[in-house]
């Protein structure tokens, strides 16, 4: 990266970490299972909701206990079930149209980060009506109180219940990003491990890998607190720990408890101290080709804790100790090595690949041009990255056995390159 831009960078992450004890972060209140909603609404005198979810949910019978028991405290329940794995802006266009038919005054997202990230984003579109999803992305551009939101995650990953982001794709444009604001984050959220004991094992791995990335992504980074530290660790712990037991067994209870905790925290730290390059790269990649957020972020993330390299391994080996994976008389370097061999192995186990097969060299600079311009200078990563830099993670995100016949992908063809050998720790 140019000297100046990297300066540029650096100011911006040293301001909003000055900013971080003025800004108006909260948490979500927690409630007791979904039989504690009706009451809730009730209270506030809330005679209709919009139920935000995707069919695959309702059709697993999920929200049925849901809108029986609103039925039965005569709250007007109106679904909309079209959310897609990547949320689009017309998802969040028809959302609110159900929303202000049916008249509802709060909203109810059961579902996962999909489900979540499109229900805030129609938040958004009723408190800024004239502002279409397109002019949000980014910091604040929203700034009004939106329409009472509950949160239900049925997959333990994105922490998005807990989180001031909501990512929505524009299909047009192959693009994917974020919109960052406080009035994002969830009013309530509800923490079942009952409602994800059925979740297939390949999603478990996938979504609890998300949160991992969420717990590393912040510790790691310039602008932590004691806070964003102390949740990040524990996340970490539990996903360690629970996440081999939940995807063996899917029914065990105190597992998937676990790992709702973990996504949680993760959330709560990294919405206060932001995520890095690895979400720019996995956010290009759903834009462009549809991949699924967890499962972009399970396979980019030990990719980029390689690259960091020195720049990160004092806080990623801390990490690696508090999560039991070395001991604290290990180095820094050997312990940040432990916890992306633990990644490796892990990700193999679950049967996450290491390759995404749908890059194609021709998609690369555009791809790494938004991951640029989503990443810098918002995120504090640990060594900043320009967008040629970023170039040549795609290229190392490409199968090994693809032979790639140039260096940068706007540039000739002129000899093969293979994918570089792994380190070990």
């Amino acid at each position: 990266m140019k000297p100046l831009k990297k300066l540029y960078c650096r100011a911006f992450q040293l301001a909003f970490r000055l900013a971080l004890p003025l800004l108006p972060y909260r948490e979500p209140r927690q409630l007791d299972g979904l039989d504690s909603i009706p009451p809730l609404l009730e209270e506030k005198n809330i005679s209709s909701v919009l139920l935000v979810t995707d069919r695959s949910v309702r059709a697993l019978g999920l929200t049925r206990p849901l809108e029986d028991t609103l039925e039965a405290y005569g709250i007007r329940c109106t679904v909309y079930d079209g959310v897609v794995p990547n949320p689009t802006i017309q998802n969040v266009e028809e959302a609110r149209q159900f929303y202000l038919e049916a008249g509802a005054r709060a909203i109810i997202a059961v579902g996962g980060g999909s489900a979540m990230d499109c229900a805030k984003a129609v938040g958004a579109r009723i408190a800024r009506p004239r502002k279409p999803v397109s002019k949000m992305k980014g910091l604040l551009k929203i700034l009004r109180l939106t329409p009472l939101t509950i949160a239900v995650p049925t997959t333990a990953g994105t922490g998005s219940e807990a989180t001031l982001a909501a990512v929505i794709t524009d299909p047009e444009a192959r693009h994917k990003y974020p919109i960052n604001d406080f009035a994002l984050i969830p009013d309530y959220a509800v923490l079942d491990p009952a409602i994800i004991l059925g979740l297939p094992p390949f999603i478990t791995a996938t979504t609890g890998m998300d949160a991992l990335t969420h717990a590393i992504e912040a510790y790691i980074g310039r602008t932590t607190t004691k806070l964003t530290r102390a949740m990040s660790e524990e996340a970490a712990r539990l996903i360690v720990e629970y996440l081999p037991k939940a995807y063996a067994d899917g029914t065990d209870l105190e597992a998937r408890r676990a790992m709702l905790r973990a996504a949680y925290c993760a959330g709560v730290s990294f919405t206060r101290s932001y995520v890095g390059y690895v979400h720019g790269v996995a956010h290009s990649l759903g834009g462009q080709y549809g991949v699924a957020h967890g499962l972009a972020n399970a396979v980019i993330l030990p990719l980029f804790l390689e690259e960091y390299g020195p720049a990160c391994w004092e806080k990623l080996g801390g990490l690696a100790k508090a999560a039991g994976l070395a001991h604290p008389e290990d180095s820094a370097e050997h312990a940040a090595w432990a916890f992306i061999v633990w990644i490796r192995e892990a990700n193999r186990a679950m049967g996450i690949p290491e390759t995404f097969p749908e890059i194609q060299v021709r998609d690369i600079p555009a791809m790494a041009a938004h991951a640029d311009r989503e990443s810098n200078p918002l995120y504090p990563v640990p060594r900043l990255m320009d967008r040629g830099e970023l170039e040549t993670i795609y290229l190392k995100l490409m199968p090994k056995e693809v032979a790639l016949w140039t260096s940068k992908p706007s540039s000739r063809p002129s000899e093969p390159i293979s994918r570089p050998e792994r380190h070990s720790a």
